[in-house]
This record gives C-alpha cells, sequence and structure tokens, in this order.
C-alpha cells in the first residue's frame, strides 16, 4: 500500500490492531486518540503527508460526525473510512454525506480494510489529478496544490508561499522534469496577479533571429516576412505573469533589451516608433547553473541579478523519494481514466521498484513510465513486471564506479552534517551524551525543526525534547518557529 494512514482511535486495544493491519499492508500508520487530535494534525503544517484517514464515530469530545464537519470547513481533502461498531444505516448515511468515502463495521477483516483503503487512495488520486489539472487549464492552480511528503520539497513550497504573496522577481532553478514550471502556474496563481494571464515562453526553442520579435513584437513591414503587426509575450502577458523558461539560453542581444524592460516597464518592438508600456511580473526558470554562465561571459552578470532576486531550487525527484509513490498513483489514475483502463492501484512491489529509481528525468520521467505500464498492465494493478525499463534506470551504463567505504562516509557527512557516528577517528567509541547531541542535531535538521516529528522518529516525548535540546544549548539555534511557537500551539 505504501501511504501514511491517520488512524482516530479512542480505544487503546482497536487502535493497536489497526496499526498492526495496515503496517502487515505495507503502509505506515500514524495515531490520533481523539477527534481533536485528528483535527489538528490534519489541519496543520504535516496534514499534507497523510494520504487516508481511518476514523471511529463514537468518541468523546468530539465524535467522528465532529471531525468530518471541521475537516469540511477547513476544506481539507483527505479520503476517510468511518468505522462504526453497530453498523447502523443511519450513522453510516450521516457519515457519507459529510464526507466520509467508506465505511467498515468493528471488528473489520484486514481484507475488507484493505479493499477500502485501496479504492480510497485511488479515488483520492485520481480527484486530486482532476483537480489539479483543471485548475491548471483555468489558470487557478495555488500552491495548495502542491502536496508533497518530502522535507526538501516542503522548503521549496515554502519559498514559493512567500514569493506568491509579493510580485518579486522569481528564479526557479532545478534539473530538466522537476516541476519548475508547475511551480511558476502555482506561484503565478496564489498571489495578486490570480486569474491574470500566464504566459510560458521557451526561451531555447526560440529561433535566435526571431528572439525579440517573439517576446517583445513587431510592426507590419519591421523585416522581410513581416507582413502584418505582431504582438509579442510580453504584451500577451500585461497584467499578469511572464514565464522565461530556460532563461539562460536567451543570445547576449535579447538579454540587453530583457533587462531594459525589468528596470523601465516598457518594450521596444521591432521597427516600432516609440517603447510600449507593459505591466508584468517575471519568473525566470532554468536548469543551467547562471552563475557558471556568467562567468563564461554568456550570461549578463546585471541581468541575472535582477532576475535572481529571489531564487528557489527544486530539488530533484531522487532527493524527494517520499512523495514518489503519491505521484505515482496520482500518474496512474489520470492515465487509467484515459485510456478507458480498469486500474484500481500499484503493488507494494511495484512501488518499492519505483522508489530505488534515480529517475535521471525527474518527474516528468516518472509520469512517462507510469503511463507506458498503464497500456502494459494486464491485471487491474501494476505490478512490478509492468515497469520493465526500470532496473536500467536504477543502474545507467555510464554510472562511476562506487565509492569505497570512506567515500560513503564522506558522502554522507557532506550531505548530513550531524549525522551520528559511533566510532572516533581514534577508533574507540564514542560518548554516549556526544551521539546523542549529534542524533537530536540530525533529527532537527532532518525534520526542518518541527519538534513533534523530530520526537516521534527518536522516540522521546515532546517535553523530554524540549528540556534535551536547552541542556544542550540547541533551543536557541531552533528560532521561535521550530520550538517556541510549536510549544506554544501544543
Amino acid at each position: 500500500m505504501n501511504a501514511t494512514i491517520l488512524i482516530v482511535e479512542d480505544d487503546p486495544v482497536q487502535r493497536r490492531l489497526l496499526e498492526a493491519m495496515i503496517r502487515r499492508q505495507g503502509g505506515t500508520p500514524e495515531l490520533a486518540e481523539n477527534g481533536n487530535e485528528a483535527v489538528e494534525r490534519l489541519t496543520g503544517p504535516d496534514g499534507g503527508r497523510i494520504d487516508a484517514v481511518v476514523l471511529d464515530l463514537v468518541m468523546p469530545e468530539l465524535d467522528g460526525m465532529g471531525v468530518l464537519e471541521k475537516l469540511a470547513e477547513k476544506k481539507v481533502n483527505v479520503p476517510v473510512i468511518v468505522q462504526t461498531a453497530n453498523g447502523s444505516i443511519d450513522a453510516v448515511v450521516a457519515a457519507m454525506r459529510a464526507g466520509a468515502v467508506d465505511f467498515v463495521v468493528k471488528p473489520v477483516a484486514p481484507e475488507r480494510l484493505q479493499v477500502s483503503l485501496r479504492n480510497a487512495l485511488q479515488t483520492s488520486a485520481l480527484e486530486g489529478e482532476i483537480r489539479r489539472l483543471s485548475r491548471r487549464t483555468l489558470g487557478r492552480m495555488t500552491i495548495d496544490d502542491l502536496a508533497t511528503k518530502s522535507a526538501s520539497m516542503e522548503r521549496a513550497v515554502g519559498l514559493a508561499r512567500r514569493a506568491a504573496a509579493s510580485s518579486i522577481p522569481v528564479l526557479i532553478e532545478g534539473e530538466s522534469g522537476v516541476g519548475k514550471e508547475v511551480l511558476a502556474r502555482a506561484v503565478a496563481g496564489s498571489g495578486d496577479r490570480a486569474g491574470k494571464p500566464f504566459v510560458a515562453v521557451n526561451c531555447g526553442a526560440i529561433p535566435g533571429h526571431l528572439v525579440e520579435s517573439i517576446l517583445f513584437g513587431h510592426e507590419k513591414g519591421a523585416f522581410t516576412g513581416a507582413t502584418e503587426k505582431h504582438i509579442g509575450k510580453f504584451q500577451d502577458a500585461h497584467g499578469g505573469t511572464l514565464l522565461l523558461d530556460e532563461v539562460g539560453e536567451l543570445p547576449l542581444e535579447a538579454q540587453v533589451k530583457l533587462l531594459r524592460v525589468i528596470q523601465e516597464g516598457e518594450i521596444d518592438p521591432v521597427g516600432g516608433k516609440r517603447p510600449v508600456r507593459v505591466d508584468v511580473r517575471i519568473i525566470s526558470a532554468t536548469n543551467r547553473n547562471l552563475i557558471d554562465l556568467v562567468r563564461e561571459g554568456r550570461f549578463r552578470e546585471d541581468l541575472y541579478y535582477r532576475l535572481s532576486v529571489f531564487p528557489i531550487m527544486l530539488p530533484p525527484l531522487r532527493e524527494r523519494r517520499a512523495d514518489i509513490a503519491s505521484l505515482a498513483r496520482r500518474f496512474a489514475a489520470r492515465f487509467a481514466a484515459e485510456e478507458g483502463r480498469r486500474i484500481k492501484g500499484i503493488s507494494p512491489a511495484a512501488l518499492a521498484k519505483l522508489e530505488a529509481c534515480d529517475w535521471p528525468g525527474n518527474v516528468r520521467q516518472l509520469e512517462n513510465a507510469v503511463f507506458r505500464a498503464v497500456v502494459l498492465a494486464e491485471s487491474d494493478e501494476l505490478s512490478a513486471d509492468d515497469f520493465p525499463q526500470l532496473p536500467a534506470l536504477s543502474q545507467p551504463s555510464s554510472a562511476p564506479a562506487q565509492p569505497s567505504a570512506g567515500g560513503v562516509r564522506a558522502m554522507e557527512e557532506r550531505n548530513y552534517p550531524h549525522l551520528a557516528r559511533l566510532i572516533g577517528d581514534d577508533g574507540h567509541a564514542r560518548p554516549l551524551g556526544v551521539i546523542e547531541e549529534e542524533a537530536i542535531r540530525h533529527a532537527l535538521d532532518r525534520y526542518s525543526g518541527r519538534i513533534t516529528d523530530v520526537a516521534r522518529r527518536l522516540g522521546i516525548g515532546r517535553s523530554t525534547l524540549y528540556r534535551r535540546m536547552k541542556e544542550l544549548g540547541l533551543d536557541a539555534e531552533c528560532g521561535p518557529d521550530t520550538t517556541t511557537g510549536e510549544r506554544a500551539a501544543g
């Protein structure tokens, strides 16, 4: 199943039974003892990590119906399966009307729960993908559509959310296929220019002699073949947002004019007699290192500083493997609907195979692999055999030799500076207190200072974690957003 399931149950015995079932089915269970805790988790900053909810209807304080009502009020889109002890038709009907997608009767059989969760995840994936595609088509895609379970991607989404609240120039960096245009559309749809024109132009696909004409437009008769007046991309995007994709490919002559547009807010159409005022927010994207291009004299330094006022680095898919399962389910649901195939889900073995790949082509490559698997599938569940091309992706022929043990250690220490080591440089065991401090530092870094996650992953209480952080002098390093703010909220 490979999904995170929130179990909301006040009975500890039932909680343990459901937790064991979900673990055996390959899922990751998370527990909530009451309705208030469930609502807090689902509406909090980490709510997007939860794929589905198993909700008890009868609980003290806030019962299951109350939870469904609050989720509807806060517009939380997560599939909920309710469980009831008596199977009352009236209770079930009321729960379904309140937003539940299915119900089970206590004690639920493992097979029944597995089928219910599989159907709920598949339906949720299809609905979510349809919703995203619809908003993208209508120009209403927002930051909230960028759900992720990856800490590195969460940081990028957080930066995008801040950028959307202003008109600051944004530079989105990342490898090909990571979703730079998707992020640009989300930024454009979340700010004051939401609903206004969004125009994307691939600077690397424009012939050199037509760059100025396509970007800034031209007058009739400006050059041979200009039989009529042409409005450029900047005027098309007037009042809205212009995405300059692969901006590093622009020739130097066009870079000069682009710099003037940013500085003066006006363009000079080819053959025009006077400049034209434009009101455009510019978002740039590149898979190149613009600093290297500046050093090589292929990109203007002054233009670089104008475009990269607010840089956002999108991580490659191999660095956000936690998102692979949910992305694959979304793509499978969409392609199954488009191709008229009856695909109910993806097997755990297939998901494990997908997560083991490095995906040099990133999200776009994963999307194409799932599309191919949907077409090839002979059953109603995508299996590992439906992805025959994946072993080649995991071990490319041009891959360098595996690093030595010392190289692996150096790589780990470079990527995770707080990674705890049991053996010191002298070959002896390191002091337990030092290892504990490094473990806490690494967890704080790994989970972006989210105290609840850190405490849960380390297997200690939040109060104990706060005390140890204070003793180790780490409390001040985390800042108010990660410690005092969360402590006040808890």
